[in-house]
């Protein structure tokens, strides 16, 4: 049987130079970063050396990362810590429809708190457009939460337009960057972007692990109180492993994004190729933005086969895809995001994502598009 994992956009191998990192610092290192002792001194080190070489990759200040257990609490601790810390200003927040539900169900939580949010309809490809987000703001707007690509369909949103719009209104930016870390050059020195979440996991990193960026004349409320790590905003002893091998993660992304991404191409057009010559073009349809993507994400529906029934067929192959956010996955329940682009009952209901990553070859890609063939094709004879 063929072992073929395409789910990289739920969660991603460990590099092994990541885990050669975190091996390394799990036995030599068991210090607490917040004790005076040589011990706690180089834990200190390690997690301020980590600092620097993720801001290097995604061009802020070492001093503007807070690490987090990943990036759903990067996603709480932004939305959460503006709300609290901006109250008094007003309690009118904006986002989008296509949002992950770190972010969805974080603005459901505030509008029980008494905050009003304004949930900004996409269009069929999954995007907005900066005139929306500048026909939303109110005068009690206070912070506007929109995603740089979308984990499920790779729509890629126009973040650096939308900042501009904020900056000029004076209202707080955060951009859930989770699935864009890696896939998109990032240089917040130059974004209007007042906060960005990151995970580890995403980037053939350790789970567990992620990262907020908190522009430095930004203030929030943070979600836990105990000790003063991450200056206060974060509190808890640090996963010091886990941010090791986040930042030797980060540090390959950097390194080897050109190769990365040519390759997840490479892989996304022989897909599409296998299966134009397998099945046709007619028998399957590509959601998502044909201009604005992720190379590595590519959702498709195919009418002929429900989402459950390919994929299940498929992980009987020993071919690992999904039918959308790992975080809903086990659910039956239609996608939101592509209940948003207005889908077809028939496309809603048949829509799965393949998404590329370290490992995956070109024969694998041929094997898969062969499969979903035989599959279709057993499925059509069935009905006639």
């Amino acid at each position: 049987m063929n072992n073929i994992y395409m789910d990289h956009a739920a969660s991603t191998p460990i590099h092994p130079e990541v885990a050669e990192v975190m091996m390394k610092v799990m036995t030599e290192q068991y210090g607490n970063a917040s004790s005076i002792h040589s011990f706690g001194r180089a834990a200190k080190r390690l997690i301020s050396s980590a600092r620097d070489q993720i801001s290097a990759v995604i061009d802020c200040r070492p001093e503007e990362l807070v690490f987090t257990g990943g990036g759903t609490e990067s996603d709480n601790l932004a939305l959460f810590g503006i709300a609290a810390s901006r109250a008094q200003q007003g309690k009118h927040i904006i986002t989008t429809t296509v949002e992950h539900h770190a972010v969805q169900h974080t603005c459901q939580r505030l509008e029980k708190d008494g905050y009003e949010v304004a949930y900004l309809p996409v269009d069929r490809y999954g995007r907005i457009h900066p005139g929306q987000v500048a026909e939303a703001i109110r005068p009690d707007t206070i912070l506007v939460s929109v995603m740089y690509a979308n984990n499920e369909v790779g729509t890629i949103q126009p973040i650096a337009e939308i900042g501009q719009i904020t900056r000029e209104r004076g209202i707080a930016f955060h951009v859930d960057a989770v699935q864009a870390l890696g896939a998109i050059p990032i240089r917040l020195s130059e974004l209007p972007v007042d906060l960005m979440s990151f995970s580890s996991h995403k980037i053939n990193g350790p789970q567990g692990v992620g990262a907020l960026y908190v522009q430095r004349n930004i203030k929030l409320e943070p979600l836990q109180y105990g000790g003063l790590q991450e200056r206060t905003r974060r509190a808890g002893t640090e996963n010091i492993a886990g941010i090791a091998g986040f930042a030797k993660a980060a540090e390959l992304v950097k390194r080897e994004w050109s190769a990365r991404t040519s390759r997840d191409e490479e892989l996304r057009k022989t897909m599409l190729v296998e299966l134009d010559e397998q099945i046709g073009s007619s028998r399957y349809q590509i959601n998502g933005d044909p201009e604005h993507h992720l190379a590595h994400i590519l959702n498709i529906s195919f009418p002929e086969c429900d989402t459950e029934t390919l994929l299940m067929n498929l992980d009987m192959e020993g071919i690992a895809i999904a039918s959308g956010s790992a975080c809903t996955s086990g659910s039956l329940e239609p996608s939101h995001v592509l209940e948003a682009m207005h889908l077809a009952p028939e496309l809603l209901q048949s829509a799965v994502r393949f998404s590329f990553g370290l490992g995956n070859t070109i024969e694998e890609v041929k094997i898969t598009a062969k499969k979903i063939a035989t599959i279709l094709d057993r499925i059509r004879n069935r009905k006639y």
